[in-house]
């Protein structure tokens, strides 16, 4: 169920996920999700959640102005 419109219609589909860090921009793309059909909240799986974790620590380590990741890739 969604947590914004509290509508329980979802679909499964891809986002782009965007953390900001010390000044810097980390973008993942391609991230698996399911989306409200109705209000378009994401939702991310907990195994879905621990990959970002990861890839989000280790772009911290390469640190640059922008990094852009293809999460299918990387996970």
């Amino acid at each position: 169920m969604c947590n914004i419109c509290f509508d329980d219609k979802r679909i499964n589909t891809k986002t782009t996920f965007t953390v900001e860090y010390n000044g810097c921009i980390i973008v993942i793309k391609n991230v698996p999700c399911s989306e409200c059909s109705i209000c378009g909240e994401v939702f991310f799986s907990d195994e879905v959640s621990a990959k970002l974790e990861v890839i989000v620590e280790a772009a911290k380590k390469i640190m640059q102005e922008v990094s852009v990741i293809d999460y299918s890739k990387a996970a």
